[in-house]
């Protein structure tokens, strides 16, 4: 156990890069980073919205199955959620094989599995099937999407990667939220289909393995402005949990949303182009985001996830034409905002990427969570306002579990303790 000085340990960090970077200037240029290349970058960023696909839609996926399959309001929430639990086991499997074999076979495995559980979703359709088939969907899924999250990761600047998946996902999302409810059930499927075959077709763009140690050490060198942190093991651990958190409130709210406005008697005509135009204001996010850097990743996070508590519960009351709309533009524009810092903090805390690259796993078991929750809620005839109170109650967890990150990090002691 070494004790040293915390403010040391950070300008001998810095000096010690600036020394590599001296020596290293007068050798020969040394060779790109892979994972920094347009191509890495593009087909992880694709296979990375293909992939939360599920999530981005599951408002309009909820009604579809509802108006289509004939499920109650509380099977559509268990249906979809499994999709989202296996987006979370599929993402926990990409992220214990990705340093050990082939990324592109792993991916092709993920998308071989999604692939053939849509299709054999078009031929059965009742429930019982349908709960299993969706939670093979979401593995395959989540072995892809780990592997993109984990590629990103793997950039040399992967919060400005995150930030542009964030951009892409506010494109995609309203894309995917304008298409599918004017497809048939068989035609949504088809269209997760052939989008994860879209995957394949590029495959050859994603790097195979990860970088060796002459490569990441060359990648350090080029870091030389990244703070290094210098914290314990378990604070990833608690950011991820507060994720799951978050994500718990998102997919309470983001699966019944629609439902419940058509419950409190709002019109199909307005709900819908809401979420297919509230799923713009994610660029809002991604500018807030930027915007806000100056102020530190702690407060802005404290001020969004109370806001986006607010957001949610106020829907307790009631939902009107007004107070949906600006629940959901905000909501939406949080989400991302609030992703961006998450997102942003982990990479901070943990730059080898092996925590970092369990994202869509947590963000994939609080939408199962969330769902699951609510349908209980639903379920006991507590109605949708009780749904809207504890969802939004989540996003508060996640708040309260990052002040106490805040405060550790700020009234720890002059010294810093490292294990070594």
């Amino acid at each position: 156990m070494v004790v040293v000085d915390q403010a040391d340990i950070c300008t001998q960090h810095k000096k010690h890069k600036r020394k590599i970077m001296s020596d290293t200037n007068t050798d020969t240029p040394a060779t790109p980073i892979i994972f920094d290349g347009w191509r890495s970058i593009s087909i992880a960023l694709f296979m990375a919205l293909v992939g939360y696909t599920v999530m981005v839609s599951v408002p309009v996926l909820s009604t579809a199955a509802v108006e289509m399959l004939g499920f109650t309001e509380e099977q559509v929430g268990r249906v979809w959620g499994q999709d989202l639990l296996g987006l979370s086991i599929g993402a926990i499997i990409a992220a214990l094989l990705v340093a050990r074999v082939n990324r592109r076979h792993l991916v092709m495995a993920g998308i071989v599995l999604s692939i053939g559980a849509n299709a054999l979703c078009m031929y059965y359709v009742d429930y019982e099937s349908m709960w299993w088939l969706r939670i093979a969907a979401g593995i395959g899924s989540g072995i892809f999407t780990g592997v993109s999250v984990a590629t990103l990761g793997g950039t040399t600047r992967p919060v400005r990667a995150f930030n542009l998946l964030l951009l892409g996902f506010s494109f995609s999302a309203a894309l995917e939220l304008h298409i599918l409810p004017q497809l048939s059930m068989n035609q949504i499927y088809l269209f997760f289909i052939a989008t994860t075959a879209v995957c394949g077709l590029f495959l050859h763009w994603l790097p195979a393995r990860p970088l060796n140690k002459e490569q990441l050490l060359q990648q350090e060198q080029i870091e030389v402005d990244v703070e290094n942190w210098h914290v314990p093991r378990f604070l990833p651990v608690i950011c991820l949990t507060a994720v799951c958190f978050t994500y718990i409130n998102i997919g309470g709210y983001f699966t019944y949303i629609e439902l419940a406005a058509l419950a409190d008697g709002i019109a199909q005509e307005w709900v819908g182009p809401l979420l297919t135009w509230s799923s713009f204001f994610a660029l809002v996010g991604c500018v807030l985001a930027l915007l806000c850097q100056r102020f530190g990743l702690f407060k802005p996070l404290f001020a969004a996830l109370f806001t986006m508590a607010v957001l949610v519960m106020m829907l307790s009351g009631g939902i009107t034409n007004f107070n949906i709309a600006v629940s959901l533009f905000t909501f939406l524009a949080l989400w991302t905002f609030v992703d961006v810092y998450q997102s942003s903090m982990m990479a901070h805390m943990d730059r080898s990427g092996s925590m970092v690259a369990l994202l869509p796993s947590v963000q994939g078991f609080g939408q199962f969570v969330g769902p699951n929750i609510a349908a209980s809620i639903l379920g006991a005839g507590m109605g949708y306002g009780t749904m809207f109170l504890v969802s939004g109650s989540m996003a508060l967890v996640a708040m309260f579990l990052y002040i106490g990150i805040f405060v550790y990090m700020h009234k720890r002691p002059a010294v810093l303790t490292e294990a070594t």
